[in-house]
């Protein structure tokens, strides 16, 4: 156990930590945002400059797009499902072609074995 009377949780020569050590803040402007699903998120912009405040902001709650109109959020993105290999390949070929492709192989195996 360490003995004695340090403070802990500071060093040697640190002040109080105020305004008046720090400097002055920045103006800053803070601005609502809301989500589909109805929550608030409000960042804080600095103001003047050459920063533009952005019309979308990812909500912090749930991750929807979220829009500075409180009736008509921005629409959550849609999801496109996982297609799998014969998904893509169907989408490519007719059932007809496939048919066809099919007994191509075939006729190619079967000559190829003698039978």
């Amino acid at each position: 156990m360490a003995g004695g009377s340090a403070i802990r949780g500071s060093r040697v020569g640190a002040g109080p930590l105020g305004e008046n050590e720090r400097g002055d803040v920045a103006p800053r402007l803070t601005v609502s945002y809301w989500c589909a699903n109805g929550h608030e998120t409000r960042p804080a912009f600095a103001v003047g400059g050459e920063v533009e405040v952005p019309s979308t902001w990812d909500c912090q709650r749930c991750g929807l797009p979220a829009g500075t109109d409180r009736e008509a959020p921005p629409e959550a993105p849609r999801n496109e499902p996982y297609k799998t290999h014969l998904a893509y390949v169907k989408e490519r070929r007719s059932e007809e072609d496939g048919a066809a492709l099919l007994d191509e192989a075939l006729a190619a195996l079967r000559a190829r074995r003698g039978s």
